[in-house]
């Protein structure tokens, strides 16, 4: 779709993202850890819409349980390009989840970035992709890559973005039931923080581990329960801090046949990666 075929009426998709390799290479003197990893996005995805209001608020239809408005990565989204912007347009969120919250697929994180893509056009704001990653940033390392638009090599906690060109693929993602939440990981002592860095131009599908997995593995029993499960189609691994894990199949056929042969109980879906982000031409050309 073109910039202009986007309006008050349509549906914004903030798809999920598979972590293809995540490495922890080190720890800045403010906590935060150094990550070097590869996202990846698929084709399954929140959905989100908007209306206008006739005042400044910002209102989500669509609460989720237990999370107060003012906390949700939606609502700080909008308030904070109101903030930026000195806009005092105001709007209505709907979100239509079918990403898991704690899952590893940066559901939350892809929700305020199709909220900053999505307002900067409506509202006609004008920022640059560059900026609207600057104000994610502020929201969580997770959301400058959805704004960014591109697969993408990150370094630093997640804010240092290089294209990448991946060959097209089928995934098979399974939902175990349980969320992992990121701090528990990060904060874990046995977690593996000093992998060797690599140079980012010489990385290739299928380098690397994900250093957060042990540590989800061995607190999560859920997750070792479907990692072990999926393992047996093919290499396996979870993505981000977890819960969900995935391994990639020859194609849909094979995708789909995967899927047929899981326990019951086991929730899982397939879905094919995608090459860029579906709104990535609300803000303009790519880098």
């Amino acid at each position: 779709m073109t910039s202009a075929a986007w309006d008050w009426q349509s549906v914004y998709p903030a798809p999920a993202k598979l972590n293809l390799f995540l490495h922890v290479v080190g720890r800045r003197a403010d906590g935060y850890h150094l990550l070097q990893t590869a996202f990846r996005f698929v084709d399954r995805a929140d959905e989100l819409r908007f209306s206008p209001r006739t005042d400044d608020r910002v209102v989500l239809v669509t609460p989720l349980p237990g999370v107060p408005q003012e906390s949700d990565l939606t609502v700080r989204a909008a308030k904070l390009l109101q903030t930026h912007t000195g806009c005092r347009q105001g709007v209505e969120i709907e979100v239509r989840k079918r990403l898991p919250m704690g899952g590893g697929l940066g559901g939350g994180s892809s929700d305020a970035a199709t909220v900053l893509v999505a307002l900067n056009h409506l509202w006609r704001l004008g920022l640059s992709r560059a900026r609207l990653q600057e104000i994610g940033l502020s929201l969580g390392a997770d959301v400058p890559v959805f704004v960014f638009g591109r697969n993408a090599f990150a370094e630093g906690v997640g804010e240092r973005l290089l294209p990448l060109r991946l060959p097209s693929a089928w995934y098979v993602v399974l939902e175990p039931p349980v969320g992992v939440p990121t701090a528990v990981v990060f904060g874990a002592p046995e977690l593996k923080r000093d992998t060797v860095a690599i140079d980012a131009t010489r990385w290739q599908p299928g380098f690397g581990t994900n250093d957060l997995q042990p540590v989800a593995v061995s607190r999560y029993p859920e997750v070792a329960r479907h990692l072990e499960w999926l393992t047996q189609f093919g290499e396996a691994r979870m993505s981000g801090s977890g819960a969900c894990v995935f391994t990639e199949a020859s194609g849909e056929e094979e995708a789909k046949a995967i899927l047929s042969r899981m326990p019951e109980g086991m929730r899982g879906w397939a879905a094919p990666g995608l090459d860029q982000h579906p709104l990535a031409e609300l803000v303009g050309a790519l880098p």
